[in-house]
C-alpha cells in the first residue's frame, strides 16, 4: 500500500467511524430535548461529507474504501447506548464527543506528519481540513461541558 492509499483509508475510516456514531448518538437522542443535538447533527453532516470525499478520491484512484468492522460499529453502538442510559446530560454527550474527536485528531496528525512531504497535497489538505474541523469542534463542545 502507498502513501496516498494509506492516508485515504485513514480518513475514509475516521471520518465512517464518526458518521456512524453521530448517526448513533442522534438516534439516541431522539425524543429527547438536549441541547446538543443541533451540534451533534453539525458533527454528523461534517462526516458525512468528508467521507463522501474521500469515497470519490479513493474511485478516482480506482481503489476501494474499505469500511468498519462490524464488530468495532457493534462495539461503538453498544457503548454509546450504555453511555447514554447512565447519563444522557449534555456534558456527558459533549465528553464522549470531545473524546471521540481528540483520538481521531491525534491520530490523523501522525498519518499527516508521516506522509506531508510524499503525499499528494489534495489528499494531505482533506486530511487537514478533518482535523480543523474536529479541532474547531472540539471548542465549541466545551460550552456544553
Amino acid at each position: 500500500m502507498n502513501e496516498n492509499e494509506e492516508i485515504l483509508e485513514y480518513i475514509y475510516q475516521t471520518s465512517n467511524m464518526g458518521y456512524q456514531s453521530t448517526s448513533d448518538l442522534l438516534n439516541s437522542l431522539k425524543g429527547k430535548d438536549n441541547k446538543i443535538k443541533k451540534i451533534v447533527a453539525e458533527i454528523n453532516k461534517n462526516y458525512e461529507k468528508y467521507m463522501t470525499e474521500t469515497e470519490k478520491l479513493l474511485k478516482k484512484k480506482k481503489l476501494e474504501a474499505k469500511p468498519i468492522g462490524m464488530m468495532a460499529k457493534a462495539m461503538t453502538k453498544m457503548s454509546i447506548n450504555k453511555e447514554m442510559i447512565s447519563d444522557n446530560s449534555d456534558a456527558n454527550i459533549a465528553d464522549m464527543l470531545i473524546q471521540g474527536l481528540t483520538m481521531g485528531n491525534l491520530e490523523l496528525s501522525k498519518h499527516i506528519d508521516n506522509y506531508e512531504k510524499i503525499a499528494d497535497k489534495k489528499i494531505i489538505n482533506l486530511a487537514k481540513n478533518l482535523r480543523k474541523f474536529g479541532e474547531e469542534y472540539i471548542e465549541k463542545l466545551k460550552s456544553y461541558l
